[in-house]
């Protein structure tokens, strides 16, 4: 957003532009200010900015296969004082995960061209009698054996 005001703001100002998007024309300062001078940023984003480089290169330097906890170690190893969750929040916001043991399970692949199914019932599920309307619902449950697929099939 603060973007899309720099580039508008020339034509219709600042305030205006506020007033139609959800956001304040001081959190749009506050946000320019940050951006002149890093030091008025919070200490959770300046520890966060100081650790993704070093997150990347360990993660770099063990062939990118080290998941969260093992970045973590290393970093601890190396001196760092971060918390496990830390790390994990900042691998997740950079893209960057481990590699998973095992064949990872897809159970559909959703076709993006096909359109969705209506909803025939537009959400009233209250119906005054008996056998008026059946609704279902499949998943999917991990057992030891495998998956198991479970349908319900119930009347409204």
């Amino acid at each position: 957003m603060v973007g899309f005001i720099d580039d508008q703001r020339g034509k219709h100002g600042v305030e205006p532009i506020c007033r139609v998007l959800p956001i304040a024309p001081s959190t749009y300062y506050d946000h320019l200010a940050k951006r002149a001078d890093p030091a008025r940023l919070s200490d959770r984003t300046r520890r966060d900015a100081a650790l993704r480089p070093e997150i990347e290169r360990v993660f770099e330097e063990n062939w990118r296969v080290y998941g969260v906890r093992k970045v973590w170690r290393q970093l601890d190893r190396e001196g760092f004082d971060v918390a496990r969750c830390t790390v994990a929040r900042l691998m997740k916001d950079m893209g960057i995960q481990g590699i998973i043991r095992g064949k990872p399970h897809k159970t559909t692949i959703p076709d993006k061209k096909a359109s969705c199914p209506l909803d025939k019932v537009n959400r009233q599920f209250r119906v005054p009698a008996p056998n008026m309307l059946w609704v279902s619902d499949f998943t999917y449950v991990a057992t030891w054996r495998g998956f198991v697929y479970v349908a319900f099939v119930i009347d409204a």
